[in-house]
């Protein structure tokens, strides 16, 4: 069976992953939310509402209020691939949240992971 490109991957199955992801570390969904919400400029309800529909990673990143232009200061390795040299940009918006939620389970400070 192919596998479904990172754009076509339903984020509301994905989600809870990545709550789980904190929560084995200790952290929890709130903080999941804010690192979200930070990245994409939804708020917690739109950002429910996101979930509800069961929107792709593709739509959840084109109906974005606003994409943080500080993403681009996160940097590190997915999969042994650079984040900052992937050229989909929606599979590059994913591969920056899987980092923040891996930053937010190694126990970074939540002002770090926001690169405040």
């Amino acid at each position: 069976m192919p596998r479904k490109p990172i754009a076509q991957l339903s984020f509301s199955r994905i989600y809870p992953l990545l709550v789980q992801k904190a929560e084995r570390k200790g952290r929890t969904r709130e903080e999941v939310d804010t690192v979200t919400c930070w990245l994409t400029g939804y708020d917690r309800d739109s950002l429910e509402r996101q979930i509800a529909r069961d929107v792709t990673y593709e739509t959840l990143f084109a109906e974005a209020p606003c994409l943080n232009p500080n993403r681009t200061l996160i940097t590190g390795k997915i999969c042994g691939i650079d984040v900052a040299t992937i050229e989909d940009p929606i599979e590059q918006n994913a591969r920056y949240l899987d980092i923040l939620v891996d930053e937010l389970a190694r126990g970074k400070a939540l002002e770090k992971i926001l690169r405040t």
